[in-house]
């Protein structure tokens, strides 16, 4: 009865892992491109403040970091606004992603909602210091999915969670069977040894063939 016990049992773990390598393969199958996109941007995410510029635009600095002497939001705005037009395209909307004040370097970033553009402008004078191409903001935006929100224009970032539990639902899956499918084998192998002549019996001493 016992021996016919751990048989049992060391074939309802074998099915536990034949199904856990199913899936592993046909999630790995189904969701390949994903991943690809998600491992190649996160890379370049990671590596955007040492691309010489490449992915993110160097800092620039302006002439003051006293708030004090600075001009109001709406001025810098405006002057924003125009450097838009007259400087990257005159067709171009003015609605805004997000402004970014950084005190410590004297600036304030008006980055646009269209064509990733972001100006840099002097928080104390509002001269425009540079033009940047957001490229960083891009690959943000296929690294999380929300890429395809701006492209269907969606409210409420609907594709951006769909994908991103999608892809964190994946990954704990994978993490779950990649680990059985290292561990089952092992924990199979563990209550069988082999005597002096070489058959395989279990932890009791009983044949196993």
């Amino acid at each position: 009865m016992k021996e016919n016990s751990s048989q049992n049992k060391r074939q309802q773990q074998a099915k536990v892992i034949r199904v856990f390598r199913n899936l592993h393969r046909k999630a790995g199958a189904l969701l390949f491109a994903v991943f690809f996109v998600v491992a190649i941007t996160g890379l370049l995410l990671g590596w955007k403040k040492n691309s010489n510029g490449l992915i993110q635009a160097k800092s620039v600095t302006g002439t003051s970091t006293d708030l004090k002497e600075w001009l109001s939001i709406d001025s810098l705005h405006r002057n924003a606004c125009r450097y838009l037009h007259d400087s990257v395209g005159a067709g171009l909307s003015l609605d805004l992603d997000r402004i970014d004040i950084r005190q410590d370097k004297g600036i304030v970033k008006f980055v646009f909602a269209e064509n990733y553009v972001g100006l840099n402008l002097d928080g104390a004078t509002g001269n425009l210091l540079q033009i940047e191409q957001r490229r960083s903001d891009f690959i943000e935006n296929l690294h999380d999915g929300s890429i395809l929100d701006k492209l269907f224009g969606t409210r409420h970032e609907q594709f951006k969670l769909i994908f991103t539990s999608i892809t964190g639902l994946a990954l704990l899956l994978f993490t779950v069977t990649g680990f059985w499918l290292w561990y089952g084998p092992k924990r199979m192998r563990k209550g069988v040894r082999q005597d002096k002549s070489g058959k395989k019996v279990n932890n009791d001493g009983k044949s196993l063939e």
